[in-house]
């Protein structure tokens, strides 16, 4: 129980460090292999996670699914001690039995060890629906707030459904994990560059892509057997469209000079990034302060509006 409540507190001073220094440089390790008993990575995960890590990311039903398991079955439990030793989350995708129903699950654990959260392979392979029992589609995509920001995790097959990607965006995501069976690639980019989040993947195939909120690649990399990538995010940049934009970067950039530059101008796009370039200053947080918009939030106004506009245009010419 004690040793419990110090991971809390631990977790707890690590999100306050956070929040009073505006550093939202996030350390994440995809480790990527063929499915697995626990035993045969195990000594991986230990070993990445006390180099320091805030969140590890592991690959699709990553123990197999010729044995399925509960959410208290030895691989969660494994992956809880790595967890509440070395302070960090885990995503850790199992095949799961809950009762007689089996799903296709990404276990989130934070940095006590304690399960904070779950999600159900809402769009399952045909394959697995040949599996006795066959593996049941989950209901729901969750977005889960951890202590370095929001978090949103989707599976496999999924990749290839607008309405998942499109949910993580409406609630929020800033950083989605894609566990796998297989790489995706340029399908990933495509809902990295609609939606403005970082997508991080962790494969059966040993691989791991690495996609920018701009849409642009960051890291592919790949190894023989057990593939290990590491990259640092910052959740502190912001992507913005130059519409109505303009008049406050300039009035922000002029007066925290110092403080928040422009990283990037997407001339044919016509989009911009900002990052903060001084500890404790916050770029997204001084741009909402000068009344930007940030450009996923921009897009879902204008479709609203302009959606209410096209409304009234088509009223206007039925009379």
């Amino acid at each position: 129980m004690m040793r419990t409540a110090i991971c809390v507190l631990t977790a707890l001073v690590l999100a306050i460090q956070v929040e009073a220094t505006g550093n939202r440089n996030v350390r994440i390790v995809s480790i990527g292999f063929s499915a697995r008993p626990v035993a045969q990575f195990l000594d991986v995960v230990k070993r990445e996670a006390a180099k320091g890590a805030d969140l590890i990311v592991l690959p699709e039903t990553c123990t197999g699914n010729e044995k399925p398991e509960a959410v208290d079955g030895p691989a969660i439990q494994a992956m809880q001690a790595v967890a509440r030793e070395h302070k960090t989350y885990v995503v850790c995708p199992i095949d799961r039995m809950k009762g007689t129903t089996r799903l296709n699950t990404a276990v989130l654990i934070d940095r006590a060890g304690s399960v904070a959260g779950m999600y159900d392979k809402v769009y399952p392979y045909f394959s697995e629906y040949d599996l006795k029992p066959p593996v049941t589609p989950g209901t729901d995509v969750p977005v889960f707030d951890t202590d370095f920001g929001k978090l949103g995790i989707a599976i496999c097959f999924d990749v290839n459904f607008p309405d998942v990607w499109q949910q993580l965006a409406d609630k929020g995501a800033e950083i989605v994990v894609w566990p796998s069976a297989y790489s995706a690639g340029s399908s990933l980019q495509a809902h990295a560059l609609n939606h403005h989040f970082y997508i991080v993947t962790s494969t059966l195939l040993a691989d791991c892509i690495v996609y920018d909120i701009t849409g642009e690649l960051l890291l592919s990399e790949k190894r023989d057997d057990i593939n290990v990538s590491r990259i640092t995010l910052d959740l502190d940049r912001g992507i913005y469209h130059q519409n109505f934009n303009m008049d406050g970067r300039d009035r922000l950039l002029k007066e925290h000079t110092g403080e928040v530059a422009q990283e990037k101008w997407l001339d044919k796009e016509q989009w911009f990034v900002l990052r903060s370039t001084k500890p404790g200053a916050s770029a997204r947080a001084l741009a909402k302060e000068y009344g930007m918009t940030e450009l996923r939030d921009y897009k879902s106004a204008s479709r609203k509006k302009i959606d209410a506009m096209r409304q009234e245009n088509v009223a206007r010419s039925a009379k």
